[in-house]
């Protein structure tokens, strides 16, 4: 069976990388010329603010007393510049709202996978294509510009890492600091010669990264006085820099100024999703070669913000996160950066219609550079007789538009060129994600087949080896020569087909991943007659109905995805489970507990996600109720026929309940300390990680005993638990759990039902003798349901307190008791843990029912296996890249949630073998006899 695991992993990893080469693969092309506007540009400089975390709302809206939260910036909306509202994409994390910002496209999906620090594709911005740029500011944002750029005209300042402390004072020094060593720099600029020339070039950016706003937010909410507060001093630092740098260029009128936000962030304090608070920043812009405001009688737009904000007679001009850096780009008169994808906005320039008209038609030129890119790439790997071109923008029809637009320029019929230009970028767009996204459907198709034969496969390996359905005959060996042959012939084909076209190799990978998957599954050809023949003398209605249970249960676990409430509908149809098949007859106390504790956890999915409000209160009682339940289990144990041998297990007991009360003391000092900012106690961190690294060993020193190991495991698990929550969730894995020991018993009861077995004592039942071979039996009906409550429990671990497909319910506040220095990955770590924590009460109650109704675990996780593949199927199908970003988001998590679930059950599978089964013996003192 080795071989059939690995040949597994396998295929599930291709299944796995498969998605983000279909999907998701980079959107850049390298090789275009850089396009420039003619005409010399209204602006000298530019200086860029970038607040980072400031959400469209926090900045524009008036407070109680109609007074404004930034009176200075308000000033300027009202009076100098223009205003609007720029919509961001998703992921709305820091460093691609940067990058849509300033090199003015939206960073691929497959960025994330490389973290937010280094460069994980080349790019162009508008900082390399300036004579100069200063920048300061946080060290996870600055250097990938400075890194992105040929030679070294970008210059950087940052703070610490260590500065970015959520728990910290105050966040808002983060945003002095760089305010303040502006104003050095200008000042050493007068004695220093070669920085004041090089000051007072042209095409010079100047660019203020300030991040107070983001870690208050994180902190304290941003409906918090820190975030307010916070805002008020970014709006007295804005003016301070403006006016000094007004004076020290003599106020020549040659400096553009853009304030905006790369992300917005939710109630809740946490950003990364596609909700409006995320998607929606300010953008004020003013200065040189910028409208004043525009005064109006109307204007529509679906919200209601301007009501709100009181600026309904001022025009608001929306834009595309990416539309900021060709307008940066044309202030200055710099090229525009190469993978651009931003419209020119042309309503916040002032100036004359021929300038407007020659910028948008070099923005046209050079999106249409990048088309052509594309297009001549895909031209190179395609057969010519099977290359279809994207229709609206053959060469010709491309000629024929430059021509036009020029045309329209010379006979100075400025407003029909701009509405040109505007049609071809639009078109251009839409042949890029037609190339970017040919070779979609062809392999989309080899995948589904892959995934069908695999599928096939393991319900034929099921039958043939753990039932007595098949009479396994041997297939004469002449046949399978022929069909080996058959399909190496169809292999080599196909492998021809792609080398002619010199396609990458993962093509070939998941082009010829279906030949020995079905080549495996014709070999089995006798099991799918043997099959047929026992389907056939069935009942009809029967075969009919077990099928329809199948497909309904499978269908409501692709829908729990979607709907947290399905899970919901399941527990309460889990909850008659014992009604229903008469089950309760047997054991009717154990049939009460367990419909309670369906009907209670129930409950978690109908709760708002995750770290909305937090609750300590609740957190501590749960602590304080797991300790009295345990003082419950130790008295019953006493009592019961297996004292416990020695005082050793007993001082084991001691310490997972000494664990619990410290995690206890330890979540409800460390919130009251962060509250009173005072940062999080030394002593309270050392004992959260130490908690940590001891839960996952003391399980291992308690007695193997059925119960006795489980509650074990289950008190460690629940001292970590408890540090990394903030509310409710607290309760999750007690009420999880409880449903998981009265699971145990439910399926003895079942076994005798459907008359499989007698009854063993559970008590007295051992992990560490329970694997011997002999005892296995074959598998029943009644399996198939074992493993689809598996199946839907895991799900329930994972969704019953929010969904982590969005990296948005993720609440900083949770790992506070660890660290409050923002570290991504320890952090990251950390959640992952929280998350894994039921998964594994759950594996381990598995293993329980496993080895208690003397099934080998590879027959059930084989039924387990098909489940989650079906699943995965749907949910291949279901990955979109269009709509909504929170929409693909979405879907992307949920596809890779089911693929790496069979791969990830694998692992649980062996670390709840580990768990219940081995011991570790402490060396004891021996008495020696004379």
């Amino acid at each position: 069976i080795p071989v059939f695991i690995l040949a597994g992993l396998l295929v599930h990893c291709v299944f796995l990388a498969s998605i983000f080469d279909i999907y998701f693969s980079s959107p850049l092309v390298h090789g275009m010329t850089p396009q420039q506007t003619p005409l010399p540009p209204p602006a000298k400089r530019l200086v860029l603010f970038v607040a980072d975390g400031l959400r469209a709302d926090s900045l524009y809206e008036l407070n109680s007393n109609d007074t404004p939260q930034a009176p200075y910036l308000r000033g300027i909306v009202e009076n100098n510049g223009s205003w609007g509202i720029s919509h961001t994409r998703v992921p709305t994390e820091s460093r691609p709202g940067h990058v849509a910002l300033i090199a003015g496209f939206y960073e691929d999906v497959s960025a994330v996978a490389k973290g937010w620090k280094e460069n994980p594709v080349e790019f162009d911005s508008v900082f390399n294509e300036s004579k100069y740029t200063w920048s300061w500011g946080s060290p996870d944002i600055l250097p990938m510009f400075a890194k992105g750029a040929t030679g070294d005209h970008v210059s950087t300042f940052c703070y610490t890492a260590e500065s970015e402390d959520f728990g910290a004072q105050d966040a808002a020094k983060l945003d002095m600091w760089v305010f303040d060593h502006v104003k050095s720099f200008f000042n050493s600029s007068r004695s220093n010669q070669t920085l004041f020339s090089a000051l007072n070039e042209e095409k010079v950016v100047l660019f203020l990264h300030l991040l107070g706003i983001d870690t208050n937010g994180h902190a304290h909410r941003p409906n918090s006085r820190e975030y307010k507060e916070n805002i008020k001093k970014v709006d007295k630092g804005v003016k301070e820099i403006v006016s000094m740098i007004d004076s020290f260029y003599g106020n020549d009128g040659k400096t553009a100024f853009i304030l905006t936000s790369d992300h917005g962030m939710t109630d809740w304090g946490s950003h990364g999703a596609g909700h409006p608070s995320e998607t929606l920043t300010p953008l004020i812009v003013w200065g040189a070669g910028v409208n004043y405001p525009q005064k109006v009688t109307s204007q529509f737009f679906e919200d209601n913000f301007l009501k709100e904000w009181k600026l309904e007679n001022l025009k608001r001009l929306d834009v595309n996160q990416a539309d900021i850096a060709p307008l940066m780009a044309s202030l200055i008169g710099v090229p525009f950066p190469l993978n651009s994808v931003g419209t020119l906005p042309l309503e916040y320039l002032n100036n004359s219609a021929h300038f407007k008209a020659e910028s948008i038609f070099t923005n046209a030129v050079q999106i249409l550079e990048q088309f052509k890119v594309k297009m001549s790439q895909k031209k190179e790997t395609t057969l010519s007789f099977l290359f279809t071109p994207f229709k609206p923008l053959s060469d010709s029809e491309q000629i024929n538009f430059l021509k036009k637009t020029r045309l329209y320029i010379q006979q100075q019929k400025y407003d029909e060129a701009v509405s040109l230009c505007k049609t071809l970028i639009n078109l251009a767009l839409e042949g890029l994600s037609y190339y970017h996204t040919y070779d979609r459907l062809f392999l989309g198709l080899s995948i589904a087949m892959g995934f069908v034969g695999w599928t096939t496969y393991v319900i034929l390996v099921i039958i043939k080896t753990h039932t007595n359905l098949s009479k396994t005959v041997q297939t004469n060996s002449k046949e399978s020569t022929l069909l080996f042959y058959g399909f190496a012939f169809v292999g080599m084909i196909i492998a021809f087909f792609l080398l002619i076209q010199t396609c990458p190799w993962t093509y070939y990978v998941y082009c010829l991943l279906p030949v020995p998957v079905w080549y495996a599954v014709v070999r089995e050809l006798p099991v799918i007659q043997d099959l047929a023949a026992n389907l056939l003398s069935l009942h009809i209605s029967q075969s009919i109905g077990f099928l329809l249970v199948c497909i309904l249960g499978i269908e409501i676990l692709v829908f729990s995805f979607f709907y947290r409430s399905t899970l919901t509908v399941g527990l309460l149809v889990f909850a008659g489970w014992p009604v229903i098949t008469q089950l309760w007859v047997q054991a009717k106390a154990t049939a009460l507990i367990w419909t309670l504790l369906c009907v209670l956890l129930a409950i978690f999915p109908l709760m708002p996600v995750v770290g909305r409000e937090p609750n300590i209160p609740l957190v501590i009682a749960t602590g304080l109720l797991t300790l009295l339940i345990s003082c419950f289990s130790l008295a019953s144990l006493s009592k019961s026929k297996n004292k416990y041998r020695n005082n050793e297990d007993l001082k084991v007991h001691f310490y997972q309940m000494l664990s619990i009360a410290l995690s206890t003391y330890a979540v409800s000092s460390t919130h009251d300390s962060l509250k009173n900012k005072q940062g999080l106690p030394v002593l309270n961190q050392i004992m959260s990680w130490m908690t940590l690294v001891s839960s996952s060993v003391l399980p291992l020193l308690s007695p193997t005993f059925l119960f006795q190991r489980l509650f074990s495991i289950l008190l460690s698990l629940m001292s970590t638990y408890l540090l990394l929550s903030t509310g409710y969730e607290a309760l999750f894995p007690l009420v999880l759990s409880g449903l998981m020991f009265v699971w145990i018993n439910m399926e003895q009861a079942a076994l005798q039902h459907y008359g499989l077995s007698l009854k063993p004592k559970l008590a007295l039942f051992n992990f560490a003798y329970a694997t011997d071979i002999t005892q296995f039996r074959q598998l029943h009906l009644d399996d198939v349901r074992r493993s689809f409550f598996f199946v839907f429990f895991i799900v329930t671990a994972f969704f019953g307190t929010g969904n982590i497909a969005s990296v948005n319910s993720f609440d900083p506040a949770s790992v506070y008791c660890f660290l409050t220095v923002f570290s991504p990955f320890m952090m990251g770590s950390l959640l992952v843990l929280k998350v894994v924590i039921p998964f594994v009460l759950v594996s381990c109650a598995f293993e329980a029912v496993q080895v208690t109704t003397q099934l080998s675990s590879k027959s059930l996780f084989l039924i387990v296996l098909v489940i989650s593949d079906i699943m995965a199927l749907h949910f291949f199908f279901l990955v979109k890249d269009y709509g909504s970003w929170l929409d693909i988001g979405t879907s992307i998590s949920h596809y890779v949630l089911v693929m790496s679930l069979t791969i990830f059950m694998m692992l649980m599978n062996g670390l709840a073998q580990l768990l219940t089964t081995k011991r570790l013996e402490l060396p004891r003192r021996t008495k020696h006899h004379s």
